[in-house]
């Protein structure tokens, strides 16, 4: 996946499901070559197989099983760079990867968190779901229930990670964690919200002009 063609005006791709250290590296890869101007901003769209992550700020205390108990029941355990403590990535989520120049952007860390947010409640308004924010934390929640997560890491201006939408998320693998270090909330999806089947690539397209409307960013599709 790492032969990519890019636009010059920037792009866009699905990966489909992808293995959580496989895209992982390929972020890692576009981050270098837009640090180095060789490529322009790029978002990438991917669902995971059943995978726990621990960001910076995450420790054992946030698993509530242990590590070998996790991948017993068919789940990865990874520690990466993000910000944040542990959360969930699986099928029916769609995890979204933007590689961004802040410099280019024009704004900062906290303008861009609060920006992903706002992209968001936006998408989640035009499914007729009220999205918002709770003092003190990030992501975007819906009463008391998480629906996205968000944690991004930061290098030399360009941005790595993201946030993850749950569509339609078997939540109980939630119940094995404590989300993003936050005991008394609980998570929610798009589906358990709405009792409907959703089309993900119809999300993307939604959350693709919420990306030109709010962060003026040009995405084509990139074609291998």
């Amino acid at each position: 996946m790492t032969n990519l063609e890019y636009t010059v005006s920037g792009g866009w791709r699905f990966l489909g499901r992808m293995d959580y250290l496989e895209a992982w590296n390929l972020q890692t890869n576009l981050a270098r070559s837009r640090i180095s101007g060789e490529i322009s901003d790029t978002v990438l769209f991917v669902e995971h197989p059943p995978t726990y992550t621990l960001g910076r700020r995450g420790t054992d205390v946030d698993l509530l099983l242990p590590t070998e108990n996790l991948e017993a029941l068919g789940a990865n355990v990874v520690e990466v760079d993000r910000g944040g403590q542990a959360t969930f990535h699986g099928p029916g989520q769609l995890v979204v990867y933007p590689i961004i120049d802040l410099r280019q952007w024009g704004s900062g860390p906290v303008k861009y968190v609060r920006t992903l947010e706002s992209i968001l409640i936006c998408v989640l308004e035009k499914y007729g779901i009220k999205g918002g924010l709770l003092d003190g934390l990030t992501g975007v929640w819906v009463d008391e229930e998480k629906i996205a997560a968000i944690g991004v890491k930061i290098s030399r201006g360009v941005t790595m990670h993201g946030f993850a939408l749950n569509i339609s998320t078997d939540l109980s693998w939630f119940d094995h964690i404590v989300p993003c270090g936050v005991r008394d909330k609980g998570v929610t999806s798009m589906e358990e919200l709405l009792g409907d089947k959703i089309n993900v690539e119809d999300v993307i397209s939604t959350m693709l002009t919420q990306f030109a409307l709010i962060m003026g960013l040009s995405l084509d599709l990139i074609r291998q």
